[in-house]
């Protein structure tokens, strides 16, 4: 067999750009180098770990110099863990790259007339922002240091997945990206799971007691925690969500969840309370939102105020209008924009979010909402517009891939008087403005950060006839 020629090490390289993803660049002669961990205006030495005839994946293995544009890390996990990769940026630089990264998109790829961008609408609080995080529990710890392998013998992690690596799991000691509780809720079923010798999943043969466990957090003050099992335990799991109960009395929502399944998603299992509601409220401008173990809500519930405002005011409504809000979700933004309109009409394809929905407007007293569970491509036709009526405002928030070609061309035939088109990627959000360019131009741009630390950027734009 013969052996692969060694990838060389480049040395005394600057960073000079961001890229996408959270990586940032180099140019080497006419080669463009990814780089992870680095901003610009390091001087690094690079080695090469993937090759390609234009390009190259690297990561740094010696600083000769840091960037005057650097800070250092909030998190002890900082360059191991795959969140977070901006931290070593000041907040005022994230804020800059991903409004370039909002400009750069909607040019090269939207490629028509923009106006002005407004400014990016910074989020307030850049620690602790979050209101879900999910932790996996594995028996296959990632080790950071090669003598460590040999040596170790608790091999159980409970935190987040190595980028690229399904099997193998950060141990998490502190993040920064939610309310400390959560931090001491997973320390501590961590220390009695290990007191207890409770069996962590091994993903690679599909065995062990503790699977995943998800905590949200909300600002009334209600605190949900999901413990997802592998397979039922009575006694076991009993007295470890007794032992929970007992050390964190703070928790109005003690949820658990019986998953024998290959993947972790829990939309298809059966939720089982074990302490207080099935559910959490959250609250934003004199509206409760109720959200169960199931249900999508905002991460960042400060930063989805903001937006959701910013959405009101681009849609310029005056209590006269028909608005149809696509991928409308648990109906959040809906519900949020009912009593400044005639009517909103929800669609998503998510049954379960739907109910969300009908329910959040009932316990609001809002009756001028009406939603439809179904893929949005094979409802928004000539006949549904017929039958609710001609939409005077249509807001769309797709997921990442964007709206499907047929949800374009309904939303053209339709003829709104305008679109607000809420993104969280404005690559895909571009290519969908080209072929609204049709008819529309745009008339606003504003960026939203949502999820400081981290590369992705919300974007929201206006569109007018």
């Amino acid at each position: 067999m013969r052996n692969k020629k060694p990838l060389p090490i480049l040395t005394n390289i600057e960073i000079t750009d961001i890229a996408s993803e959270g990586q940032a660049i180099a140019r080497v002669d006419e080669m463009v180098v990814f780089v992870p961990f680095v901003v610009p205006g390091d001087i690094v030495d690079l080695q090469i770990v993937k090759k390609k005839k234009n390009y190259a994946q690297a990561r740094a293995v010696r600083f000769e110099k840091f960037s005057e544009n650097r800070t250092l890390p909030l998190c002890p996990h900082f360059g191991i863990c795959g969140g977070c990769k901006w931290q070593i940026l000041p907040y005022v630089e994230q804020l800059h790259f991903k409004q370039q990264q909002v400009v750069d998109n909607l040019t090269r790829i939207g490629k028509i007339p923009l106006p002005e961008i407004d400014n990016i609408c910074g989020s307030k609080k850049t620690e602790y922002y979050r209101n879900k995080l999910e932790f996996t529990f594995s028996n296959r710890k990632w080790l950071t240091d090669v003598s460590a392998r040999q040596t170790e013998e608790n091999m159980n992690a409970v935190g987040f997945h190595i980028p690229t690596m399904f099997d193998k799991v950060l141990d998490i000691e502190k993040c920064i990206l939610q309310d400390d509780i959560s931090n001491k809720i997973r320390n501590e079923v961590r220390r009695y799971a290990f007191e207890k010798q409770l069996t962590f999943f091994d993903i690679k043969k599909q065995e062990g007691f503790l699977r995943t466990m998800i905590i949200r957090t909300s600002t009334t003050g209600d605190l949900m925690v999901i413990m997802v099992f592998f397979y039922e335990d009575i006694i076991a799991q009993n007295a470890l969500l007794q032992h929970i109960t007992d050390s964190f009395p703070q928790i109005t929502s003690l949820l658990y969840i019986i998953n024998s399944k290959a993947n972790d998603t829990i939309t298809d299992q059966k939720v089982n309370i074990f302490k207080g509601n099935d559910y959490i409220f959250e609250q934003m401008e004199g509206l409760k939102f109720k959200i169960g173990a199931k249900s999508f809500f905002q991460t960042n519930t400060h930063q989805a105020y903001e937006l959701y405002k910013i959405v009101k005011n681009f849609a310029q409504l005056t209590d006269n209008e028909l608005v149809y809000d696509l991928y409308t979700g648990t109906g959040t933004i809906a519900n949020f924009i009912a009593r400044y309109c005639r009517q909103v009409i929800g669609i998503e394809y998510v049954v379960e979010a739907i109910s969300d929905a009908k329910e959040n407007s009932g316990i609001n007293g809002i009756e001028n909402t009406i939603f439809y569970a179904g893929d949005i491509k094979n409802i928004l036709n000539q006949d549904f517009i017929t039958a609710n009526g001609k939409p005077d405002v249509i807001i769309t928030d797709p997921p990442r891939a964007g709206m499907h070609s047929d949800v374009v061309a309904a939303i053209l035939a339709a003829e709104p008087q305008r679109i607000v088109y809420v993104s969280c990627n404005p690559a895909t959000q571009a290519r969908d403005l080209n072929f609204l360019a049709q008819k529309y131009r745009v008339a606003k741009v504003q960026p939203v950060d949502m999820f400081p630390h981290t590369h992705h950027v919300e974007n929201v734009v206006l569109m007018e006839m």
